[in-house]
């Protein structure tokens, strides 16, 4: 193959070495060779039906770049790093396999709308493939939280003892995350779905072209409404780098609690060892290395979404060549997060739950004080002065060193007359959770129907 510029006509200086090494971005972009032929495909189809190319020249240009695709699925392509990126290197090689018919195929279109078609495309398809992921770990989430409908653990706030909440209610909390991610993605994937062929370098062409029935071949809902617009926005890779780490933030929020939970300190729960790893000189250790790598990452992914918008802040309409720096953030970004979702997809139905450490745990803290407010509530005292009686109760525990159910009923008594044998039925675990029976409550009785819920909406 050739590794004459196809653009030299103008030139009459070779291009430096190290120049071309330093512009060219086809060991990066070579992924989205697929991509290339699909669009070229398309373009030439279109050229067909508008008269601009004969029907022979179309067919032996799709026969051409299907022979090119076959040949880089097999990793035999040659790619050169002179004919700079993915578009020059496929086209060079069609020219030279079937002849001038190979040269027409430009026609109408620059690598300005063809590189943001390309993009467009293959983050498409991407998308489609990470909510995959999102709806596997959520239904990883789902069985685990059924399984642990009934568990009890405190829950907490600033990290203290707040609330004893059950483990399935926890692991909705997640869920509920993992939904949002889910609809950003189909919003960004949406707003993206318009097509940027025929809007040329980024004046349009003076070809007959028909822009909607290109759009219509590649599935697009239609083309990009303004040709300067269509080549140089990557508004859809910076509104795709935002939902990716607004995801890798909820991640890394969920590793920091396994890495708590699975800590000596708190036991709660146990990683299984496929997910963890050893320490080189401490024979004991058993590292939470998967959720500690995924919380890393998360600085990785947001750092990408700060150098896209650094990127694109300066750039005066229409394409510029610092466009070929979003490619390497934007596929970092992607493998990164697919990779992330599919670790905590596989790990999340391997965690157990130690139950007894969660009880005991949550029987500290005074987890049940809100309990009791609300029982005195309930017998006509006012919030205020309920907060008050309960607060001076759990004083004297803390003096005593013991929990507001291990008092008895005349030493309750003391703090407010109103107090009947019946308090110890709020002031238990089981009485506290099974208490907030309501919508989104974390009732055993909800989380299940909360779970059914969730099952017949990603059914």
């Amino acid at each position: 193959m050739t590794d004459k510029k196809l653009w030299a006509g103008r030139f009459n200086q070779p291009t430096d070495a190290f120049v071309e090494a330093f512009t060219a971005s086809v060991e990066f972009d070579q992924r989205l060779a697929d991509y290339d032929i699909q669009g070229s495909i398309a373009h030439a189809t279109m050229l067909a039906r508008q008269g601009i190319l004969s029907e022979e020249e179309k067919d032996s240009i799709i026969a051409g770049l299907e022979r090119i695709r076959e040949q880089i699925a097999r990793g035999d392509f040659p790619w050169s790093v002179s004919l700079e990126d993915v578009h020059m290197n496929i086209e060079a090689a069609l020219t030279e396999d079937i002849g001038d018919a190979g040269k027409k195929l430009h026609t109408g279109r620059s690598r300005n709308d063809q590189v943001a078609t390309d993009v467009r495309l293959w983050l498409r398809d991407e998308i489609a493939a990470i909510q995959a992921e999102i709806r596997r770990f959520q239904l990883a989430l789902l069985e685990l939280a059924e399984r642990e409908a009934e568990t009890i653990l405190p829950g907490f706030t600033h990290l203290q003892t707040a609330q004893p909440v059950t483990f399935g209610h926890h692991m909705l909390a997640w869920f509920e995350m993992l939904q949002r991610d889910h609809g950003r993605f189909s919003d960004c994937a949406r707003r993206m779905n318009q097509c940027p062929l025929g809007a040329a370098a980024l004046a349009g062409t003076t070809y007959p072209i028909d822009r909607e029935y290109s759009a219509e071949l590649l599935g697009f809902d239609g083309p990009c409404a303004n040709s300067l617009d269509a080549v140089s926005d990557r508004d859809f890779a910076i509104e795709f780098s935002a939902a990716a780490s607004i995801l890798m933030m909820h991640l890394s929020r969920m590793s920091e609690e396994l890495i708590i939970w699975s800590s000596a300190q708190f036991g709660f729960v146990n990683l299984s060892d496929s997910f963890c790893t050893g320490s080189s000189i401490m024979p004991q250790k058993k590292n939470p290395d998967v959720p500690e790598l995924v919380r890393g990452k998360s600085g990785r992914v947001f750092g990408h979404l700060m150098g896209l918008l650094t990127l694109m802040k300066s750039q005066p309409l229409a394409y510029n060549k610092d466009n070929q720096e979003d490619k390497e953030p934007l596929f970092d970004t992607v493998d990164n997060i697919k990779g992330c979702l599919k670790v905590f997809a596989d790990m999340v139905p391997e965690i157990t739950c130690n139950a007894e450490a969660m009880r005991q745990a949550a029987l500290k803290g005074f987890a049940t004080a809100t309990d009791l407010a609300d029982y005195l509530v309930r017998k006509g005292i006012p919030f205020r002065d309920a907060h008050e009686v309960v607060g001076k109760a759990v004083a004297l525990c803390v003096e005593r060193g013991i929990d507001l159910a291990d008092l008895s009923l005349n030493e309750l008594r003391v703090f407010n007359e109103a107090i009947t044998e019946d308090v110890f039925e709020y002031l238990t675990l089981e009485g506290s959770v099974a208490a907030r029976n309501h919508t989104g409550g974390t009732a055993p009785e909800q989380v299940r129907k909360a779970i059914a819920r969730a099952k017949g909406a990603l059914a």
